[in-house]
């Protein structure tokens, strides 16, 4: 599904299919870049696993997801937050966190949100204004929102939505991407640390609050030319890989996640994927990753337009497809293109249909001069900017 203002053309979905990437490739398409990372623990791991990504082909441990606001990660550095102030599960727990490589040329930070819109993350904007200015931002926010602000937390989620894809679109540079990760399949029983115990009943209309949030949150980034990857379609079938608490994620699942976004960039940016067959002896290959289980039923709300048991994806499906559908697929695209940002002095910048689009210059030091992934980063002589 891609989305377009009313009087643009639509824009042709994702050219690529997954593409498995190798540490050397993951350096080499961000090379030069500042990634911001937004968001609550699955976002975290979402930092953790790109981390080490632009390190060496290794997957997280399991005491690697589960630790939290640690000192140092795989030669990243605690910023702020964590355990340099109190590590609790309230709403005003702070984490930060920040990765620069041996080489100067990767940049990925992460910032933990409580809420899609806050003081807190005016706070963030403003960091990001003064300082070097953000290549690919990726965020998500909605679980703690939906739980634990009050009856009226739906309410007020789609407000703060509308302000954050405001203030983004006022803060990014043009030449930005911005990433609306959708958030994720909830189990039946949800035992998260930010579901407190007194909070518990809420657990049992939580997932179809996700998928209604998922819906406004799509919609409204769409509405704002933003990019949206639907994680929530993505691992509908691979509940296997989520964990017992019904909110968090295995390795192998991160790992998944990561060669969609890096798919998803590579695309928006550009860059010509490298083409080769599965690698046999993965965690994850297709046929074992995802297992359908039909008592996963994320229906959506009848006011919404959604019967039970229909899965969800925000907006028109596009046209049939002759034939019958195997039980258990889905026709539509997973992956919704915000309108362009243009980039004119950016060797990524593709060819966009429709009308005029805003132009900011980008640094030149901070590009990778080739829009081809090769098997070795390029060599650069310049520093980090800032």
């Amino acid at each position: 599904m891609v989305f377009c203002l009313e009087n643009e053309e639509p824009r042709l979905p994702l050219r690529s299919a997954m593409v498995h990437f190798q540490a050397s490739e993951v350096q080499q398409l961000l090379h030069n870049k500042f990634v911001v990372i937004l968001g609550d623990s699955i976002q975290r791991a979402v930092y953790k696993d790109l981390v080490l990504l632009l390190q060496r082909d290794s997957l997280l441990t399991a005491a690697q997801l589960k630790a939290k606001g640690e000192l140092s990660f795989e030669q990243d550095q605690l910023v702020a937050g964590g355990q340099l102030g109190e590590l609790h599960n309230g709403t005003q727990y702070r984490e930060v966190r920040q990765f620069c490589s041996g080489s100067g040329h990767h940049l990925v930070r992460f910032y933990f949100l409580t809420r899609v819109y806050s003081e807190y993350l005016e706070g963030v904007l403003e960091e990001l204004t003064y300082g070097p200015a953000p290549d690919l931002v990726i965020i998500n926010s909605c679980l703690w929102d939906l739980s634990r602000y009050g009856r009226c937390s739906m309410e007020s989620y789609r407000e703060n939505l509308e302000r954050v894809f405001v203030r983004m679109d006022q803060v990014l540079p043009d030449s930005c991407l911005l990433v609306w990760n959708m958030a994720m399949p909830l189990g039946e029983r949800v035992t998260g640390g930010f579901l407190l115990p007194e909070l518990q009943p809420l657990a049992g209309s939580l997932r179809r609050d996700v998928v209604e949030g998922n819906f406004y949150s799509a919609t409204l980034a769409g509405d704002h030319c933003f990019d949206v990857l639907d994680l929530h379609f993505h691992f509908r079938h691979a509940v296997q890989h989520r964990h017992r608490d019904g909110v968090h994620w295995d390795q192998h699942a991160h790992r998944h996640l990561s060669h969609l976004l890096l798919t998803h960039v590579a695309d928006a940016w550009g860059v010509e994927l490298p083409k080769r067959d599965y690698p046999s002896g993965q965690p994850f290959p297709p046929h074992e990753f995802f297992n359908y289980n039909s008592t996963e039923d994320f229906s959506m709300s009848s006011h919404l337009g959604c019967g039970p048991g229909v899965n969800f994806v925000p907006g028109p499906l596009p046209p049939p497809v002759p034939g019958p559908i195997p039980h258990g697929q889905h026709r539509g695209p997973v992956v919704h293109r915000g309108m362009p940002r243009c980039a004119p002095n950016s060797p990524y910048h593709v060819p966009r249909m429709g009308g005029p689009c805003r132009q900011r210059l980008r640094h030149s030091d901070r590009l990778i001069h080739t829009n081809k992934l090769d098997r070795q980063p390029p060599a650069h002589s310049g520093t980090w900017p800032g």
